[in-house]
C-alpha cells in the first residue's frame, strides 16, 4: 500500500509547528510511551506511536551554547530505552549505548542526562535500544543549541523529515526486522512526513530571510531536496557551520544528517514556495509555504557565515590509519564473516540475521576497530564493497573529510558512503571512552554494520 502523496501544485494543509521546552525549562522531563496520534491523513485511522511526550516529532529541546543541559527521562513504555543525543561532544556516560555507557532504562524507570553542550548548531535525540523499532514508531526530535548572538533572520523553522511504513488501517507494518530490510536498502516506508504531518503549511513575506532547520530521522531513506520561490544557502552540516555559505540548488541528507539552511523568500504574495522532496525525478512538497505580503526591506545579501564552533587541529601528516571495510548485504554475496567470536557461513550468519560485516566481523566485539590516544589524529579509509549506501556515523566526534585533492571537507558526524565508494574521514580523537561507530541506516546496524572505537585518557 502507498498512501497519497502531494506534488508542488497540491493544496495547503493545516499549519503545523513544532511545540518547543524553553531554556528555562530545565531539568527538563522527557516521557517515553504510547499515544494515539494522527499521523496519516484525514479519512485515515490514528496511529497507535511511541514518542516522547505522546507525540511525533517529539518536542523540540533548546539550550545556549555552553549550557549545562540536564533532561530526566522516563520510561512509560512496555520496553527497556535510552536517549542518544547525537552529534553533540559529550561526556561518553551521557551518550545513551546501552551496555557500553549506560544500563537501559527499564519500563517504569528514570535517568537523568547532564552534560555542558559546546556546540551551537542542529541535533537531534532517539533511542539506541532497539533502534529500528523504536525510532519506527515514532521516539525522536530536535535538540538546538543556540549561537550567543542570533542570527539575522525573520523566522525559522525546525523541520523534521520522515517516512513510515503503514498498513491500510494506518498501523505499523510488522516486522521490523524483516529479512528483506535487513540485507537491502532498510526499512523505507510508504508515507512521508514533515514535523509528522502529511504535508507542512507555512507563512511569510516575500523577502523574508528564513532558517530551516533540517533534519533527516528516517532509519533508511535518503533526501534529494531542492527549493522552489526561494533562493537559499546551506550554512551548517549536521551542527557545524560552513567556513563559507554554499548556493543550495540539490541537497543529499542521509539518515541522522542535518542541513541548516539560509534560505530568502523569492515568491511574489500570493504565491507559494515550497522545500521539495525529488524522486524518481518527480518533485513533491515536504512544506508549502504561503507567501503574504512583502517585507520592508529589500532581499539581503549572502549570508555571512556562522560563528564556528571551537574544533581540534588535525595532523594528517602523523595520523593513525585504520581501515574500514563493508562488505555484504544483497546482490553481492560475502562468504563469511565473524559473529559473536565464531567464524560462520552466510547461510549460519543469515540464519542468526547477520547480513553485513566491517572487516570481516558482523556486529559488536569485545575488541574496538581501533585504539587511540587522547589527542591522537585518526584516519579511516572507508571502502564499500557492498550494493548499497550506507550513513557511517561516529558516537562523541565530529570528522572532516579528507578529498583525493588532499583538501579537507565540512565538520560531519555522518557521512553517506555510496556504492563502490572509498571515502576517507579524519579526526581528533579528543573524547575519552568508548564510541560507537555504525551505519545509521538502521536495519543494516541491526544486521552487523557497528563497531566502536576506544579513546583513552
Amino acid at each position: 500500500m502507498r498512501l497519497s502523496r502531494r506534488d508542488v501544485l497540491s493544496g495547503l494543509a493545516a499549519s503545523a509547528t513544532l511545540p518547543s521546552l524553553s531554556w528555562a525549562a530545565t531539568p527538563r522531563v522527557l516521557t517515553a510511551t504510547a499515544a494515539q496520534v494522527q499521523l496519516a491523513p484525514q479519512g485515515y485511522p490514528e496511529t497507535q506511536i511511541w514518542g516522547y511526550d505522546g507525540q511525533v516529532p517529539g518536542p523540540v529541546l533548546r539550550a545556549r551554547q555552553g549550557d549545562l543541559f540536564q533532561v530526566d527521562l522516563v520510561n512509560d513504555l512496555r520496553e527497556p530505552t535510552t536517549i542518544h543525543w547525537h552529534g553533540i561532544r559529550l561526556p561518553n556516560a551521557m551518550d545513551g549505548v546501552p551496555g557500553m555507557t549506560q544500563a537501559a532504562v527499564p519500563p517504569g524507570g528514570r535517568f537523568r542526562y547532564e552534560f555542558r553542550v559546546p556546540d551551537a548548531g542542529t541535533y537531534w535525540y532517539h533511542p539506541h535500544f532497539n533502534s529500528v523499532e523504536q525510532i519506527s514508531r515514532g521516539l525522536s526530535g530536535v535538540l538546538i543549541v543556540d549561537e550567543a548572538e542570533p542570527s539575522q533572520i525573520d523566522a525559522e523553522h525546525a523541520i523534521v523529515l520522515d517516512d513510515w511504513r503503514l498498513t491500510q488501517e494506518a498501523g505499523f507494518v510488522t516486522p521490523f526486522d524483516h529479512r528483506h530490510d535487513l540485507s537491502h536498502a532498510g526499512r523505507i516506508g510508504n508515507y512521508v512526513t514533515a514535523n509528522g504531518q502529511d504535508q507542512l503549511s507555512l507563512t511569510a513575506r516575500s523577502g523574508d530571510r528564513l532558517r530551516l532547520r533540517l533534519v533527516n530521522i528516517a532509519t533508511a531513506r535518503i533526501f534529494d531536496l531542492a527549493l522552489s520561490g526561494l533562493r537559499g544557502w546551506v550554512v551548517a552540516l549536521d551542527g557545524m557551520p560552513l567556513d563559507a555559505p554554499q548556493q543550495m540548488e540539490r541537497l543529499l541528507l542521509a539518515p541522522a544528517q542535518r542541513a541548516d539552511i539560509i534560505a530568502d523568500v523569492t515568491a511574489a504574495s500570493g504565491q507559494e514556495a515550497f522545500l521539495v522532496s525529488v524522486e524518481r525525478g518527480e518533485g513533491f512538497a515536504m512544506a508549502s509555504i504561503t507567501v503574504q505580503g512583502q517585507t520592508d526591506h529589500d532581499l539581503l545579501a549572502v549570508p555571512d557565515p556562522l560563528p564556528p564552533n571551537e574544533m581540534p587541529n588535525l595532523d594528517l601528516g602523523a595520523a593513525r590509519v585504520t581501515e574500514l571495510v563493508m562488505q555484504g548485504g544483497a546482490m553481492r554475496g560475502m562468504q563469511s564473516a565473524r559473529w559473536q567470536g565464531q567464524e560462520m557461513s552466510m547461510r549460519e550468519l543469515v540464519q542468526n540475521g547477520q547480513f553485513w560485516s566491517f572487516n570481516g566481523v558482523a556486529g559488536m566485539t569485545d575488541t574496538p576497530l581501533l585504539t587511540a590516544a587522547r589527542g591522537e589524529t585518526v584516519r579511516i579509509p572507508i571502502q564499500n564493497q557492498t550494493a548499497f549506501p550506507h550513513a557511517m556515523h561516529l558516537h562523541g566526534h565530529h570528522f572532516r573529510e579528507v578529498l583525493a585533492d588532499g583538501a579537507l571537507g565540512p565538520w560531519r558526524d555522518t557521512l553517506l558512503v555510496h556504492a563502490d565508494e572509498t571515502r576517507h574521514i579524519a579526526f581528533v580523537a579528543d573524547n575519552p571512552g568508548d564510541w560507537m561507530f555504525h551505519c545509521h541506516m538502521l536495519s543494516h546496524q541491526m544486521a552487523g554494520m557497528m563497531s566502536w572505537i576506544r579513546v583513552t585518557a
